[in-house]
């Protein structure tokens, strides 16, 4: 009961928020039609039961008028079944729709608040693969959550319902054992919830394991997808090293752990379906065993027996709803796990950002970036780089230097917001447009158009403008491509990636400019013209570069040395070196 509750709290959290959005008229108003749908046809049921009593019993008293008037009252509640069968699942497809879409666009923007997406993966495996949460998670959480809510409200009114016919069919057909009569009062409801009862205890005896088997199950397929993505990504960089047999051994050996976990799913399965197959066939047959002795002592009629035959399996459904959805609700919970761990995970991260012992960013009137008592950190809290009293002047240009590894990146990162991991306070001019540019850049698939001026949108620049700006970074071939659709990390060379990065430079004019080894793929002559271009179109602009080649120092005033001590890095100011 615990784990219950614990589950449906989880699910309270998960799905309420929906019907309280900008669309719940529309979501409570479908939710309240199929729930009408569904009690409709519960009633349906209900005169189909008492339907059953007069059409055997016409059967047997061969009562022709009777026979062609409960035919007729039969085709009636038939038609009445299938249109009301037919658009509840209309109805409760488009909700399921809607309901998705809103959770969709709600997800998104939590994962896609500011850099949360980043620290979320700084964080671990809490919620590893967003994607799969974002798509199969919520499609599946949505349709299971419905089926199950309806269905678990149809046993209840069913059970409701019936059991008061079955009740009424106990007094009208008492109990005989060995030629004597029993009046055991609603003795078919007991046998029914005696019945259910043991079968709900047995299933959950057998099944339990496979909540955890289908959680491991998604989490598996999850990595397995996410490695063949990766690979297709690097593919060039793969065939390149020749690394297909390495690559096809780590993806076999992550599909045999999908194919391991599965055959645990199968033979645990292979159990429950063994019993629950055993359980519904003997349900046909066990209210017959009960009620027959009355029929045969001439109690009832044959249209009582087939009624409390058909009402007393209403009864042993609905008491035994957990038995024939356990296999769905073992999915559900697992799909339930994955979407809460995502929820905490994004609001953990959020609050990883707030929380005061991290690294402070805050706004000022000033023109500098000042870097106060600052102590950049590994998550787990080693720490990485230490600097204090240093400020980035307006219009400076600054040379960061020092060995690979020592955490000049990774000072970037917490510049610019998206690293909270360590101490100390980083100021930044209230309103200024700071730009990264990392050594690859990221360009979203698409139009080279589009890819260019990202994150702007694509009307934000004129397109002479934006044809002007690829001509002086030296792409003047892609000047003419600006509308052809592509993945450009892929279809560009890093040297012409880092040339792309720079003419997005050029079109925001940001007032800070950081540029971790943006340039490293360029010859040096083709460098040099670049921080040339760079000087002459952005001369109000803040540049804060990190390089290793010693003719950058021709391009900045002032130089920064990242310097390994016992415990991480410091930065301080060095000298310039002459360029070679």
């Amino acid at each position: 009961m615990k784990n219950i509750s614990a589950t449906l709290a989880t699910v309270w959290r998960i799905a309420s928020p929906y019907f309280r959005s900008e669309d719940k008229w529309a979501g409570r108003g479908l939710l309240a039609a199929v729930i009408v749908i569904e009690l409709s046809l519960v009633a349906i049921d209900v005169l189909i039961n008492q339907w059953q009593n007069r059409f055997f019993n016409a059967l047997q008293e061969r009562n022709w008028d009777s026979f062609v008037r409960e035919i007729g009252i039969f085709t009636i509640l038939a038609f009445c079944a299938i249109g009301l069968a037919v658009y509840q699942l209309y109805l409760n497809q488009w909700l399921q729709i809607r309901w998705r879409s809103w959770m969709t666009r709600h997800y998104l923007g939590e994962w896609l608040e500011g850099p949360n997406h980043y620290r979320m993966q700084l964080q671990g495996d809490a919620a590893d693969n967003p994607d799969q949460r974002m798509t199969d998670d919520v499609k599946l959480f949505v349709e299971r959550t419905l089926a199950i809510g309806i269905g678990l409200l149809s046993a209840v009114v069913t059970l409701a319902s019936f059991v008061v016919i079955l009740w009424g069919l106990s007094a009208a057909a008492p109990l005989h054992l060995f030629g004597k009569e029993f009046p055991i009062p609603g003795y078919l409801v007991w046998g029914a919830l005696v019945y259910a009862i043991l079968g709900t205890m047995i299933t959950q005896w057998i099944g339990s394991p496979l909540v955890n088997l289908d959680f491991e199950q998604q989490q598996r397929e999850a990595d397995f997808r996410f490695n063949l993505v990766r690979v297709r990504e690097n593919s060039e960089q793969i065939a390149l090293m020749k690394g297909e047999p390495a690559e096809r051994e780590r993806l076999m050996h992550r599909f045999e752990r999908v194919i391991s976990n599965w055959y645990g799913i199968m033979s645990r399965t292979k159990r429950l379906t063994a019993f629950t197959q055993s359980y519904t066939q003997a349900a046909i047959i066990f209210p017959y065993i009960l009620v027959s002795p009355a029929y045969f002592a001439n109690k009832i009629q044959l249209g009582g027996l087939q009624q409390t035959a058909s009402a007393f399996d209403s009864v042993r459904r609905s008491l035994s709803f957990f038995v024939s959805v356990y296999r769905v609700l073992a999915e559900w919970r697992a799909v339930v796990a994955r979407l809460d761990g995502f929820e905490m995970s994004v609001v953990s991260s959020r609050h990883l950002a707030a929380n005061p012992d991290s690294v402070r960013i805050t706004a000022s009137e000033g023109e500098t970036i000042e870097l106060e008592q600052l102590l950049v950190r590994l998550p787990h809290g080693d720490p990485v780089v230490a600097a204090d009293a240093i400020a980035f002047r307006g219009g400076e240009r600054t040379l960061i230097a020092g060995p690979s590894g020592s955490g000049k990146s990774t000072l970037f990162r917490a510049i610019a917001g998206i690293w909270p991991f360590g101490d100390g306070a980083i100021t930044i001019p209230a309103g200024a447009r700071l730009m990264m540019l990392p050594q690859r850049p990221y360009f979203p698939i698409g139009s080279l158009h589009a890819a260019v001026v990202y994150p702007s949108a694509p009307g934000t620049f004129d397109i002479e403008q934006v044809k002007q700006v690829l001509v002086d970074v030296g792409l003047a071939p892609l000047a003419g491509r600006l509308h052809d659709e592509g993945h450009w990390n892929r279809m560009l060379s890093l040297g012409e990636q880092q040339r792309l990065g720079i003419a997005r430079a050029l079109l925001l004019t940001p007032d800070y400019l950081f540029l971790d080894e943006a340039t490293a793929s360029l010859d040096e002559a083709a460098e040099a013209a670049v921080y040339k271009l760079l000087q002459e179109r952005l001369p109000g602009t803040t540049i804060v570069s990190i390089g290793h080649r010693s003719t950058l120092a021709a391009f900045h005033r002032r130089r920064l040395n990242v310097e390994r001590e016992a415990e991480g890095s410091r930065l301080s100011e060095g000298t310039l070196a002459p360029a070679e």
